[in-house]
This record gives C-alpha cells, structure tokens and sequence, in this order.
C-alpha cells in the first residue's frame, strides 16, 4: 500500500523529473477545456500523463486559468513547468504568415503585403533568380504567373524582395514536378503551359473540373478558335468584381480573348501545382464550350457544339432571371 502511495505522489509531483528534451510547437485552441488541453499535451509528448496534468490543474486551482494561443514548449516537460507556460499569454511573434492565393494576379496580392517592407509590385518586375525567356517568355514585361501561391513565413519588417525570392525559388522546383511532354507535342511552351494554368486556375474552383476546362481551351488552340475567356478581360482592366462593360470587349489588347485567337499575351495570375499539372496533360475530350451548372453553383456544364451551348446559356439566363437577376443557387 505505501509503495502504491509512494508512486501516485511521486508521478503527480515529479520531484526527481529531469528536463525536457527538444522543442515541439503547440496550438491551444480557444474555449478548449483543461481535458482537452491535457490531452493535447499528452499527444505532443510536452506532459507524460494527460490525467496527472489534469489532477496537477485541479489541485493547484489552474484548470480555468490556461490560455489559447502558440507555444513553443519543451518536450516532456514537469507538470508544474507546462501549466506555468501555459497561463502567462505566448509572447508576440515577429514571425508572420502570409497566404498567397492560388490564381491572383500581382495587382491583387500587393496590396495584402503590409508586414514587410518594400514595393511588391516593383519586386516583381524581375528577378535575377528566374528568367522568364529560358520557359519561353521571350516579351515578358514581369514576373506575373511565376510567383508561387503558398503560404510563406516570413519575418516582420522583412524586405518584400525575400518574399518574392521564396515564391521564385517554390516555383522552381514545383514546376520542375510537372510532365511537359503532351504540351510539346503540340507545340506549346512551357510559358504556354503556364498561362493555360493560370487560366484554368481562374476559371474553375473544382478541382475536378481543371483538367476538363485545359481541355476546352486545348481544342479552341487546335480549331484556330477566340478562347473568349472574360477573365483574361478582368485582369487587364484589374476588376474581378463589377460587371464587364461593353466597351471592355472591344479593346484591342491581346487579352482580350473574345476577339483575338490563342492565348493572352502572359499569365493572368500565380497558378497552383494542380492546375499546372492540368494544363501539361488535359484529357483528350470534344469539349469546346462550357457554362455554369444552375442546378450546382460553382459547376459547369461542359459541350460539344454551338447548339448546346446556346440551349446551356439559355438556361441559366432562365435559372438567372427567376433568383431576381442573381446567381441561382439551385435549378
């Protein structure tokens, strides 16, 4: 009976509990209760018993007093030790993380890079990390569509230039991934592939359906067809939001696909890895147009000939005009 006793209270108060070993990070998520918590740090290896850490909590009056936030804590660390880390608020981070996301164009992320220092607009005229003529960029003007979307650590204050060297870098060796041997058999560049990425990248937010809509736009290449992409439009006005005016699609700028044939001039934005992937090797389909799905928002309906595109448009117009002039959400 007292060596059972000797036990409890040598494993509740560690009294010959050596030092931790090693860092390992921690997120205490908010209104996470003291079980939760201690279970957690089991988990992590920070505390050798969730129950013990708990009995610790309670009998020192501490299970109400833990904070949310990240820690950076030790690994097996005495119980006493991490509920004293665990009430005093983690100090503020110089480390912030900034999410670029997939397909936006330089113009839009700028104005989200407020932590670091510099024009990222001008950081990303050029690079001597990548030039855009060795993928066949020969009149590049920047380094749109090159720019990795990641999310990046990065330190507060830290020059946008180090940013811009990480997406330039990811970029790299991401697309180094992607198998460009059915693009160059029909004669496209790796440029190419990357301007039908960023492409399929802004037209598309199903996964499945990237591969599908690289399809489309293979076929309209190969018939000599205007790819009559309105994104493209977007991007050279810089407006993804207001409704696309008249006098926009009789602009004679190249990327204005509507009326010119082949591609725009560059990428429209910073495609992901799958959407790359998507644009070197679409399948091989009949496909030549596609309109949203009505009866699934955020869809398309995928065809073969003008007729059946007419008959699609008509219907959403029709599914349209019954939600008041809106999206429909449903057929």
């Amino acid at each position: 009976m007292c060596v059972a006793i000797v036990w409890f209270l040598a494993s509740l108060f560690q009294p010959l509990h050596g030092n931790g070993s090693g860092h390992v990070a921690v997120t205490i998520p908010r209104d996470a209760s003291a079980g939760q918590i201690a279970d957690l740090l089991e988990q992590k290896g920070v505390v050798s018993s969730s129950f013990f850490f708990q009995l610790r909590a309670t009998l020192g009056g501490k299970r109400g007093d833990f904070k949310s936030g990240t820690y950076t804590l030790e690994r097996d660390m005495t119980y006493a030790d991490a509920m004293t880390a665990l009430t005093t608020a983690p100090a503020a981070t110089d480390v912030v993380s900034l999410v670029i996301p997939e397909g936006r164009s330089r113009r839009e992320i700028a104005p989200s890079i407020k932590s670091l220092k510099g024009n990222y607009l001008a950081a990303t005229k050029r690079s001597p990390l990548l030039n855009p003529a060795r993928y066949g960029a020969k009149n590049a003007t920047s380094l749109e569509g090159f720019l990795f979307p990641a999310t990046y650590q990065m330190k507060r204050g830290q020059s946008v230039k180090t940013l811009v060297d990480k997406q330039l870098t990811t970029f790299k060796q991401r697309f180094a991934t992607v198998d460009l041997r059915a693009a160059k058999k029909v004669n496209l560049t790796p440029y190419d592939v990357l301007i039908i990425a960023s492409l399929v990248e802004r037209e598309t937010a199903v996964p499945a359906e990237r591969g599908e809509v690289a399809s489309v736009i293979y076929n309209r290449l190969h018939q000599g067809t205007p790819l009559g992409i309105d994104a493209t439009t977007r991007f050279q006005y810089n407006d993804w939001v207001d409704p696309i005016r008249e006098s926009w699609l009789q602009s004679p700028s190249g990327y204005n696909t509507r009326i010119h044939d082949g591609l725009p001039p560059g990428p429209i934005g910073s495609p992901g890895l799958a959407s790359m992937r998507a644009a070197a090797r679409p399948p091989k389909t009949s496909y030549l147009y596609y309109v949203a799905n009505p009866c699934r928002p955020g869809t398309h309906v995928f065809l073969k000939t003008q007729a059946q595109f007419d008959a699609a448009v008509a219907r959403y117009n029709r599914a349209r005009a019954a939600a008041g002039g809106k999206a429909p959400k449903r057929c």
